[in-house]
């Protein structure tokens, strides 16, 4: 059975999941309408990682004697003025679900719910994964600037980029 303290903030991970895969379905949509289709595929594809991501989530909490809370979730931005703040958004955006992630594991330590805490060490794996990528992006974005012929093959390229054995776009 669940610690109830650690249920709550397993739920509250879950609903930072949902919350994830709308804002890179949000982001997709946008490079859709501005034409980056490669950054939209990039896009798409992550958002349906982070929704997978939740499903792990709801799925534990219930085969662990929890329930799983689905909340409704805030709006994601639906612009942004380049791909370079896109991809800052992001950035910021991962940065914080590693934080709430080191959180939820530190409370696992304090309430030896070991069970979940080995649960959870994917999910730090994870962050560290996304993180890495989207530090990556944005240096191969600073790199380019606004130069077209650059921004039109990182488009190109994006779309067969994973991030995780790939060492270059």
């Amino acid at each position: 059975m669940l610690n109830p303290k650690i249920q709550i903030e397993l739920n509250k991970q879950l609903n930072r999941e949902g919350e994830a895969s709308q804002i890179y379905l949000a982001m997709s949509s946008w490079a859709e309408y501005q034409g980056f289709e490669g950054v939209c595929e990039f896009l798409y594809t992550h958002s349906d990682e982070e929704r997978i991501h939740m499903l792990k989530l709801v799925r534990y909490i219930n085969e662990r004697g929890g329930q799983a809370i689905i909340t409704a979730l805030p709006l994601p931005k639906d612009t942004y003025i380049s791909l370079k703040e896109l991809f800052e958004s992001l950035f910021e955006h991962e940065k914080k679900v590693s934080e709430e992630i080191n959180l939820l594991v530190d409370l696992t330590l304090r309430e030896r719910d070991y069970s979940t805490h080995n649960f959870l060490q994917w999910y730090v794996a994870e962050q560290i994964e996304e993180e890495r990528l989207a530090k990556l992006i944005l240096d191969k974005l600073d790199l380019i600037g606004e130069d077209k012929g650059g921004l039109y093959l990182f488009d190109r390229d994006i779309q067969n980029f994973h991030g995780k054995d790939d060492t270059k776009t």
